[in-house]
């Protein structure tokens, strides 16, 4: 299957071959580098794909979301974000459905205005019955720091590769071995 590509290989010797791996690691770091820097445009992690179904009909497994978090933005009620509690690796996409403002007195002098960063927030999934109140793991609403972003965008069905290759081990190893094959037989 293989045999005229490791005769070429062969027949090319060492020089052709050193290039291979510094090809495959720039093909790498290219990807992380576009991946971190949505991750930067947007103020937030990266893109996040969605792995439960607590958000139907809106969104679906698979989808792939893009955030956004400006700190100077206020939330509303209909936004949907994303947040992580403390202690919970997983984070959650759901929609607010209400808020509440903490007025915090700065120098003896109350505030007119409240600001983004003291907001509180209640969210709940689409597909759900109840708040997530019990999800927060003993607080009664989300704090500022909890929320990672707004969803700005998706696109459908586009995470559903982030979810095989976390599903089954095996093919992001199959994955990965083929790439490094190509980058080793890759004429250039």
């Amino acid at each position: 299957m293989f045999a005229d590509e490791l005769k070429t290989l062969r027949r090319l010797g060492s020089r052709h071959v050193r290039p291979a791996p510094m090809n495959f690691a720039s093909m790498l770091a290219s990807r992380l580098t576009i991946w971190k820097g949505l991750g930067l445009l947007t103020k937030t992690e990266s893109p996040i794909v969605v792995i439960l179904m607590c958000m139907e009909p809106a969104f679906y497994r698979g989808d792939l979301f893009f955030l956004v978090n400006p700190p100077d933005t206020r939330y509303q009620t209909g936004d949907i974000t994303m947040y992580k509690i403390p202690g919970w690796d997983t984070p959650i996409v759901y929609r607010v459905l209400e808020t509440h403002d903490v007025v915090k007195p700065i120098n003896g002098v109350r505030e007119k205005v409240p600001r983004p960063e003291n907001q509180l927030l209640l969210t709940k999934g689409d597909n759900n019955y109840l708040d997530d109140v019990e999800l927060y793991q003993g607080l009664d609403w989300l704090e500022r720091k909890h929320i990672v972003g707004k969803v700005r965008g998706f696109l459908p069905y586009v995470g559903y590769v982030t979810i095989a290759l976390n599903d089954f081990p095996q093919l992001k190893y199959a994955l990965l071995g083929g790439l490094g094959l190509l980058a080793l037989v890759q004429r250039e």
